[in-house]
């Protein structure tokens, strides 16, 4: 199940919610900034070993991050700046909640565990940037993105999902095994996709001098 099928699934709840946070009339920034605050607090219970506080903070966190585009939408406040903001506080938040398990892992001296971290790391950030870099396949003439990752399992919403469950049930050592694989594997595969289509693109391009001038492959 993707993030659009979750989301189509839940819709009635958060449109009523919506709906009465916009009422308040609340800056949809204000959401952003509460959802990083809350992913910090939950970045220090991690690194401190309160891993239910963490999940907790975590999942109001998550709230915060749904609500303000939503809201802002709603408000007549959406703008290309607010959508570049929002991910770019989501992004620090991620990053975040895998420094303060970083942190708790090398308290504890598990290396295993810290070196699962990292690579779970790598993948969350490796995520966005092949997704950001497969839809300048556009400028080249594709009509869409590179899919795989913009229509995937491993979203934001399911990797924080994933970490929310193992945090509140005290299990995040399997949960660091998937984030591990799972997104990095993803990756992998959107980098081979795009490889292909960029060599399409290129053949379709060409001129009859054999000459490329806007796609280059290796």
């Amino acid at each position: 199940m993707s993030s659009r099928s979750i989301g189509r699934a839940l819709r009635p709840i958060p449109d009523t919610v919506v709906r009465l946070v916009a009422r308040t009339r609340i800056h949809p920034n204000m959401l952003s900034a509460f959802g990083l605050a809350l992913n910090l607090s939950a970045t220090v219970s991690f690194a401190t070993g309160r891993f239910t506080s963490a999940g907790v903070a975590m999942l109001a966190g998550g709230l915060m991050d749904w609500l303000d585009g939503a809201v802002a939408r709603a408000q007549g406040r959406a703008s290309a700046f607010g959508e570049f903001l929002d991910s770019s506080v989501d992004c620090y938040s991620d990053l975040v909640l895998f420094v303060g398990l970083l942190v708790y892992y090398a308290r504890v001296n598990r290396f295993i565990y810290a070196v699962l971290v990292c690579v779970a790391m790598a993948g969350t950030v490796m995520i966005g940037y092949t997704r950001a870099r497969s839809d300048s396949l556009v400028a080249h003439g594709d009509k869409e993105p590179v899919g795989g990752l913009d229509r995937g399992f491993w979203e934001r919403p399911e990797r924080l999902g994933l970490m929310i469950l193992g945090a509140v049930t005290n299990r995040m050592a399997p949960v660091l095994w998937v984030l591990a694989i799972g997104p990095n594997l993803s990756v992998v595969a959107t980098i081979l996709r795009a490889r292909r289509k960029i060599h399409l693109l290129a053949d379709q391009q060409r001129p009859k001098d054999g000459r490329v001038e806007t796609v280059h492959t290796r």
